[in-house]
């Protein structure tokens, strides 16, 4: 394993997501063409999710030639080093198609599979939200400034926000409506732009089913650096089901986990 200088690394994420608002923008909101990759359902793309990840792929090819790279649309390249990238180039595809702004751009930085670095990147909006071992940021046009989660502790009291209201199914969507049910407010159509949110202080509780690794690595150190919670659905730190709990205080978290596995 080499030695890492996580400023650098930071830097360094910050121009791949520079990268990639640059190659996206001029598509949004022009009617781009969109593929579907599914054969059964929706599942789109278009030539901005592609280019996105190209342009960060190549710079990552000439600067960190050693590090693997992990993306939604082209194949892994394994890392020489024991370092990973995972990109998602557009998460919210069907935000993104739709004109609305919560689509974002997602990089993680993982050491031995292990995310350690993250941004959520709003290249529309100007928002960046980054996360790391020593803390949590959100820079704008205005600024730089530290995020921190808020200090909501009961269900009752919090706001939820999930992806979409029929993302869940079978027994799944009796657990979310426990949940659904026992808080104050629940929001639709966030995405990862949710856990953003999240980390800076305005939403409490985000639940997700059905996530793959490139749409969950770059989340999970945004919410712990901005001090929240980020489990699956037993509280566990295993990501493969790509079930996600995330919330801003342990006390909530906790009671999250319980009422979904009491439903």
């Amino acid at each position: 394993m080499t030695a890492r200088n996580p400023e650098n690394d930071l830097a360094f994420a910050h121009r791949l997501a520079d990268a990639a608002g640059a190659a996206i923008l001029p598509h949004f909101r022009r009617r781009t063409p969109v593929e579907n990759k599914a054969e059964q359902g929706f599942d789109p793309v278009t030539i901005a999710d592609r280019s996105a990840e190209q342009v960060m792929r190549g710079i990552i090819n000439i600067e960190r030639p050693d590090d693997g790279v992990l993306g939604e649309e082209f194949p892994q390249r394994e890392s020489r080093n024991g370092w990973s990238w995972t990109l998602d180039p557009i998460d919210g595809t069907r935000g993104f198609i739709a004109g609305t702004p919560a689509w974002t751009v997602l990089i993680a930085l993982t050491k031995e599979n292990v995310p350690v670095l993250g941004v959520i990147d709003q290249p529309h909006t100007g928002e960046r939200f980054s996360g790391h071992p020593e803390g949590a940021e959100l820079l704008t046009l205005n600024g730089c400034h530290a995020m921190q989660v808020s200090e909501v502790t009961k269900l009752g009291e919090a706001i939820l926000t999930t992806t979409d209201p029929y993302l869940f199914q079978g027994r799944e969507a009796g657990k979310f409506t426990a949940i659904r049910e026992a808080v104050r407010l629940t929001r639709y159509g966030m995405d990862a732009y949710g856990y953003g949110l999240l980390a800076a202080g305005c939403i409490d509780l985000v639940i997700e089913s059905g996530l793959s690794p490139y749409d969950i690595h770059a989340l999970i150190p945004v919410v712990k650096g901005a001090g929240g919670m980020i489990s699956n659905w037993q509280g566990e730190a295993d990501f493969s089901t790509g079930a996600l709990v995330a919330a801003a205080t342990p006390q909530l978290h906790a009671q999250a986990i319980e009422k979904l596995n009491a439903a």
